[in-house]
């Protein structure tokens, strides 16, 4: 960067940092500057748990989007209002009065607003784990960082069918902390989801260990807005790589709605 300024008598520490990559700025909340990061980084994002690995995740996940817009990459596959949601987030770790002028600036949504809309509003997932933890809290729990369209609802794909059960989305969160401090923390908010979380942390087995975590909060039967098939939807397929969902597919309810089994998706 220096090497490249030089020349054009442009060395001011103005120029260096606008020079600098989103990558830098990345790397530099990575593990080998911890010590870094506890002696002066963490003052940079005051609102933040205080915690590095939570603030690099958010980081990366946003760094990650902007190389995708820039790229000019599909976007088809991504819920576009969840990761500006991380973008304001990752903002007002910094500064909460900033977050709220890039909200009142943003004009992101009225773009969006003219994308095609899909008619595939639900996710089918591999719930080989997902299931059993599903029944037992209302809940979807999968890898940080996981890319999902805009959904509005979700199906279960294991024991060789999709289930009876359609539940709507109520809250999506990634980055969770998965560990009995943050549950304790979580269960003491003010905030339904926060609390919900917990019960979800709390509940979970040793599928998901200490680490970090993307949750959907989910309708159970009896809410206003669940949806429950006919009948679960047997899959006839055999042999290796015949699964109907091997990590997540796209339907639309009215095709879950309507189908006697997953070949008629």
């Amino acid at each position: 960067m220096r090497e490249r300024l030089r020349p054009q008598r442009k060395e001011t520490r103005h120029q260096i940092i606008a020079g600098l990559s989103f990558g830098f700025w990345s790397g530099l909340l990575g593990p080998k500057y911890e010590e870094l990061w506890r002696d002066c980084l963490h003052r940079a994002f005051p609102n933040s748990s205080g915690k590095r690995k939570q603030v690099a995740v958010a980081v990366e996940r946003v760094r990650k989007f902007r190389n995708r817009l820039a790229h000019h990459d599909s976007t088809i596959n991504v819920d576009i209002p969840f990761e500006l949601r991380q973008i304001f987030d990752l903002a007002a770790y910094i500064d909460a009065d900033a977050a709220r002028w890039l909200k009142r600036c943003s004009g992101l949504m009225t773009v969006y607003a003219q994308r095609p809309v899909t008619i595939d509003d639900t996710v089918v997932v591999a719930a080989k784990h997902a299931w059993p933890l599903y029944e037992s809290c209302a809940a979807y729990v999968c890898q940080s960082g996981r890319a999902f369209r805009p959904i509005e609802r979700m199906a279960f794909y294991a024991d060789r069918e999709v289930k009876l059960d359609v539940p709507a989305v109520l809250h999506r969160r990634d980055n969770v902390e998965w560990s009995s401090e943050e549950a304790s923390r979580l269960s003491a908010s003010d905030d339904r989801f926060d609390r919900k979380i917990a019960k979800v942390i709390e509940a979970s087995d040793a599928t998901w260990t200490d680490g970090r975590y993307q949750v959907f909060l989910l309708t159970g039967p009896g809410h206003p807005d669940h949806r429950q098939l006919r009948a679960a939807l047997t899959h006839q397929g055999t042999g290796r790589g015949s699964a109907f969902v091997k990590r997540q597919r796209y339907v639309s309810l009215h095709s879950l709605e309507n189908a006697m089994t997953t070949a008629d998706l």
